[in-house]
């Protein structure tokens, strides 16, 4: 009979992942970045990387359709914890955009994540060689088969590190985390958001039990950041 081990606490975890940042920015020959949707467990990993890397560079997909209460959060929070900020810009305005292709957010969303996400990202990230994410597993079925540690290549084809400490954790390790040290998070929470992303393409969940319904209409699960490079 298999014996079923106990569950790690959220102490335990947070135990881990310090001791994989630490080793990791140790480690770093080239330089490191952590991107940050200013979503609950990216200010739980950037609270743990900043131990390490006190002014690590917190790169911001500032796409021009984001909840005012996000921007908000955003400049409240770089501000009280002295963040090394990059808000990443796309290459053409919002206005510009649906002049030129009318309100893509609802005809196709994936050119328009394509656009004012993607490519700025995967522009910026070829400054750096380690890259942080807050993603889980547990966060869609897309994100199912996510490595803590990965190899990720850039369209380019330039290939950098890329790690997400917080895998295996769960929503109740995230506000754990965060209450036991007394990090804010985003209003747009307190209202049932359960994922947060663009304004237009963001709704409260339409399945209690999938965080990422409210995303897209329930039309797909990932903007394309994190997709294998083929589909980039």
């Amino acid at each position: 009979m298999t014996e079923t081990l106990p569950a790690l606490t959220t102490a335990e975890r947070a135990a881990a992942v310090e001791r994989l940042v630490a080793a990791e920015i140790a480690a770093a020959t080239v330089p490191v970045a952590l991107t940050n949707s200013f979503q609950a467990e990216d200010m739980v990993l950037l609270h743990i990387v900043r131990r390490h890397l006190p002014n690590v560079p917190v790169l911001f997909l500032d796409t021009g359709y984001h909840f005012a209460e996000v921007l908000e959060y955003r400049d409240r929070m770089a501000h009280e914890w002295q963040m090394n900020l990059y808000n990443i810009v796309p290459q053409i305005t919002v206005s510009q955009q649906e002049s030129q292709f009318g309100i893509l957010n609802q005809t196709d969303p994936t050119h328009c994540c394509g656009l004012r996400k993607v490519q700025p990202l995967f522009a910026a990230l070829e400054d750096y060689g380690v890259w942080f994410t807050g993603l889980r597993r547990e966060q869609a079925k897309s994100r199912a088969a996510l490595k803590e540690i990965d190899d990720f290549a850039l369209p380019s084809g330039r290939t950098i590190r890329k790690l997400s400490p917080l895998t295996e954790w769960s929503a109740k390790d995230i506000w754990t985390y965060a209450a036991q040290h007394e990090i804010p998070l985003l209003t747009l929470y307190d209202q049932g958001y359960t994922s947060i992303g663009c304004e237009p393409c963001t709704t409260l969940p339409l399945d209690p039990n999938d965080p990422r319904s409210g995303r897209w209409g329930g039309q797909k699960l990932e903007c394309g950041i994190h997709l294998p490079t083929a589909n980039h």
